[in-house]
């Protein structure tokens, strides 16, 4: 006996027939899962709850206010007792004597005996300062109501009423009954808030100082990113840096080496500590280690500087805070103060900050320059700033070769002699003219008589190794470019090396990832302020600020490229260093091009008009000296015979490098614009010029109509 089944479930492909026998399958429930008790179910919940992040940042904030106001009150409380006792002066006495620095030690001693001394004075003043404040008070009292009785007097007298006597009496005391009302009224709230008021205060030291532990600080101290430098950061740093003696010495040390360390002080943005090194350690071993110790000290490697000062076994850490070097620093002088002008024998040119945060102001007198550093740092607008504060000085006379050409030089037309901009060699065959009519000039004034003073002339060229390495040759195969004795751009900027300052000729030059070729060592060692922006290398940091500077700690190979742009490491005479230093570490001023072109603008407001001349005329036959004469015045009204002789010599060295004031006056006598003197100096006049000019045309086409 057959039995049909009925499924429960229906099939999702029925069966084609109904021939199929039906069954019944019965699918019981799935068991319940098994209930979780009420405790674990809340530990859960309070496990999660005490685990969140938001707990753990709440529970340390908590712990981290409470410690800044217990903290904040350990720190009052020593400095008060360290401003009533000698204790301050105990410990550095102590300090300097395990440094060994018996003279530093005999120092605070003697300072702690004046100390005391005053202390004394002090306190047997206060045995008589009760009797004299009693008497000071009562002759006080005496002359103020006697003042106020007199007052009411006078009072009584113009209104005719004897009970004005006492008014002035009667007010001040009803004035004083309302300070003691006042007074009753506030007390009360005084005494509630004052506490609070108290720990507030207390607070603020404790967070000033960040006084609580590491664990309790938010996430971007506890990971270290801007932990203050304190003296146990210093000395675990020092210790862990992987010098064996300097490891032993510190766990030797009776203060954990705390006696190695000078006061910490904030130096701009960043602190500055001098670190005694213990016998046997060098100060090289902690230069060489420059990465690692920024990394103990919870920096990156371009936060830490490391010098060298006079001290023997010393070294000079600055930290600066972290990323206060990716911040820009203010804008330049020259562009806030419209009215500044400069001085190229006494002033100094507003060049940028150093690390502490001070204006670093360079002296350009007598010095030549060189500039270095790898593509796109910012080598030439450091260049150009020196220069556009030179230009406000109206004596000074420039001669500009921009071998890049992009027009960062542009604005200098109309206040340059000479303006060449171009990277072809025609334009650095141009250059290389342009800096012998340079060594013709200045071959000029060292044969002038002695004593002669001359305004200043800068020869300045923007990427000079374009002209070190150009193949160009002249007509007698000498080489414009290259380092040999025949080279016509080496040998000139040479000559100008070794003779120029003396008759205030100098040389700027500004070039970029140096190398022996295209900047040779001659060269490069010729210039009395050097500075160098981010390079790759060591050995290129030793091209660019010699060897004694890199010695010393300047590492401009330790600069980021793209990151530190504008900023350089200086070595020169012209600019205050630190005693023992042989560098410093300026971040330049940034001067956009549209406020260097407002600067150019007040330079040339202050000055005779300047013809700029874009090429140099090598041709000598058919000159015509009169009309160059009035070329090189250009617009101004009267210009000293001297500089026109100066200005003749740049247009063509050939023709005019030679002359001299007779040659000058043998060509305008006759013509009416003879050199006549004004206010004490000889000048030749631009309208005098003019009228000659025209004179002379004016005859020439006469005898031509004849």
């Amino acid at each position: 006996m057959s039995e049909n089944v009925v499924h429960l479930h229906k099939h999702t492909n029925p069966p084609a027939t109904d021939a199929t026998p039906t069954v019944l399958t019965v699918v019981p429930d799935p068991a319940p899962a098994p209930l979780v008790p009420l405790w674990v179910r809340s530990g859960r919940a309070v496990r999660t709850a005490a685990t969140h992040e938001r707990t753990k940042s709440a529970a340390r904030a908590v712990a981290r206010h409470s410690l800044y106001t217990f903290n904040g009150g350990r720190i009052v409380a020593r400095r008060t007792w360290d401003g009533k006792t000698g204790a301050r002066y105990e410990r550095m006495i102590r300090a300097a004597e395990v440094a060994g620095n018996l003279e530093v030690a005999e120092e605070w001693e003697e300072r702690l005996q004046r100390f005391r001394a005053a202390r004394h004075h002090r306190r047997m003043d206060l045995l008589h300062s009760p009797v004299d404040a009693a008497k000071s008070v009562a002759v006080g009292t005496g002359m103020g109501i006697g003042a106020l009785v007199a007052l009411g007097i006078v009072m009584a007298i113009n209104n005719g009423d004897i009970a004005d006597v006492i008014t002035p009496l009667a007010a001040t005391i009803e004035f004083i009954a309302t300070v003691i009302r006042i007074v009753q009224i506030v007390w009360g709230p005084a005494l509630t808030i004052g506490p609070f008021l108290a720990l507030l205060a207390l607070w603020a030291v404790g967070s000033k100082q960040q006084a609580a532990p590491a664990w309790s600080m938010p996430d971007h101290v506890r990971s270290g990113e801007g932990e203050p430098i304190t003296p146990s950061i210093v000395v675990k740093a020092l210790r862990d840096l992987g010098v064996p003696a300097l490891r032993n010495a510190i766990k030797e040390m009776g203060d954990a080496g705390a006696s190695m360390l000078g006061p910490i002080r904030i130096a701009g943005c960043g602190v500055e500590v001098d670190v005694t090194l213990p016998s046997g350690v060098s100060t090289n071993e902690v230069q060489n280690r420059r990465r690692k110790l920024a990394e103990n000290l919870t920096r990156h490697e371009h936060e830490v500087f490391i010098t060298i000062p006079t001290a023997a076994r010393t070294v000079r850490l600055w930290v600066a805070d972290s990323g206060a070097l990716d911040e820009r620093i203010g804008p330049s002088p020259l562009v806030t103060d419209e009215t500044m002008t400069a001085d190229y024998g006494k002033g100094r040119a507003p060049w940028g900050q150093d690390l502490r945060g001070d204006a670093a102001a360079l002296s350009l007198y007598q010095r030549h320059l060189l500039i270095t550093g790898l593509s796109n740092q910012g080598k030439t607008v450091a260049l150009r700033s020196l220069a556009l504060w030179l230009a406000l000085d109206r004596s000074v006379e420039f001669l500009l070769g921009d071998l890049k050409g992009v027009g960062d030089w542009a604005m200098f037309d109309g206040r340059a002699r000479v303006l060449i901009q171009g990277p072809t060699d025609e334009h650095v065959i141009q250059v290389a003219e342009m800096v012998e009519g340079a060594v013709e000039e200045m071959n000029r004034r060292i044969q002038a008589p002695p004593g002669t003073v001359f305004p200043a002339l800068i020869v300045l060229v923007d990427e000079a190794q374009m002209a070190f390495m150009c193949p160009a040759k002249d007509e007698d195969k000498r080489p414009y470019g290259g380092s040999k004795a025949n080279s016509r751009y080496f040998m000139a900027v040479r000559k100008i090396h070794n003779q120029g300052r003396a008759v205030n000729v100098l040389m700027w030059q500004g070039t970029q990832d140096p190398t022996d070729q295209n900047l040779p060592k001659l060269v490069r060692e010729g210039a009395h302020t050097r500075a160098s922006l981010a390079l790759g290398t060591e050995s290129q940091a030793r091209m660019a600020l010699g060897d004694k500077a890199v010695d010393g700690g300047a590492a401009p190979n330790m600069l980021r490229p793209g990151l530190d742009q504008g900023t350089l490491v200086v070595a020169s005479s012209g600019i205050d260093i630190p005693a023992g230093q042989a560098s410093l570490t300026v971040r330049t001023h940034y001067i956009d091009d549209d406020a260097a072109k407002a600067i150019i603008e007040r330079a040339k407001a202050l000055r005779d008009g300047v013809t700029t001349l874009h090429a140099i005329d090598r041709t000598d036959d058919d000159r015509d000296p009169l009309a160059d004469i009035a070329s090189v015045v250009g617009t101004a009204e009267r210009v000293r015979t001297k500089d026109v002789l100066s200005r003749l010599g740049t247009l063509n060295t050939d023709a005019y490098g030679g002359w001299s004031f007779i040659d000058l006056k043998r060509v305008l006598d006759g013509t009416g614009a003879e050199p006549h003197k004004s206010d004490g100096v000889m000048v030749v006049v631009r309208d005098r010029l003019a009228r000659a000019l025209t004179n002379r045309d004016g005859e020439g086409s006469a005898s031509a109509a004849e």
